[in-house]
């Protein structure tokens, strides 16, 4: 299989990211005219946000259909299903902007924990993190633990914050910071990382916004808890392959 940017990944590369739960591609994800029309989006989204913060912008796929034509395009996919294997769902989507100075921490956490009973397992879900800004070190790009997805729900503490995503993090002794792999990308470069790895961002404490388009998948196989309390109204979509998980898919072609 040959992707339209000719990214597909090498088994070399797949093989990295099974072990270390994370991986760096350093390529494209789309090419230029296509990235543009969803930086310009992602303008439109962060504009029109009303009282949501610059890093709450959850979902914008159910209320843009626009998106659908990232989130599903074939060079996404063949990334995807290069790690998770050839049935792929679309789990969620979101922007995640950090403006100059005043964009917070994102605390150290596993995906899986925020949902956890949602899945029969946690093994097949992979984490596009696409950069819409230049990420760096100054401006808070994401870090990683590596090796850590081979666990997936650490002990936690609540962070008695208001924020409408991340409320609690993982307790500051389990983490050593002087282990963690920086991912500092160019603009349409992207990251990919389990479900279960430790994860997080320091504030932005430089003069440049930083914004990534995460966009999340998960193998078909596994099983949606239809009776989770989090799942009654969530909607998750067909991308490719087959249903083996009798998953309540949408299908938009």
């Amino acid at each position: 299989m040959i992707t339209k940017n000719n990214s597909l990944l090498t088994p070399d590369q797949v093989t990295l990211y099974h072990e270390n739960g994370y991986l760096l591609p350093n390529i494209p994800l789309f090419d230029e005219a296509k990235f543009e029309r969803l930086f310009e989006i992602f303008e439109e989204h962060l504009a029109n946000r009303g009282n949501l913060r610059p890093d709450e912008l959850n979902a914008p796929h159910l209320t843009d259909d626009r998106l659908f034509d990232f989130l599903l395009a074939d060079e996404v996919i063949d990334v995807v299903s290069a790690v998770i294997g050839p049935n792929v769902g679309l789990w969620s989507s979101g922007f995640i902007c950090k403006e100059p100075k005043t964009g917070q921490k994102t605390p150290w956490h596993e995906d899986s924990a925020y949902w956890e009973g949602r899945f029969n397992n946690f093994d097949g879900i992979v984490t596009i993190w696409l950069a819409i800004d230049e990420a760096t070190t100054e401006n808070g790009c994401m870090g990683v633990l590596p090796g850590t997805h081979h666990n997936g729900f650490s002990e936690y503490e609540n962070m008695g914050t208001d924020h409408k995503i991340f409320n609690f993090q993982i307790k500051n002794s389990l983490i050593n910071e002087n282990d963690v792999v920086w991912f500092e990308l160019k603009k349409n470069r992207f990251s990919l990382h389990d479900s279960r790895i430790i994860h997080g961002a320091n504030a932005n404490t430089s003069q440049t916004r930083r914004t990534g388009y995460t966009m999340r998948y998960f193998n078909t196989d596994m099983v949606f808890n239809r009776e989770h309390p989090n799942n009654l109204n969530k909607k998750i979509y067909h991308c490719r392959g087959d249903n083996q998980g009798n998953n309540p898919l949408i299908y938009l072609k």
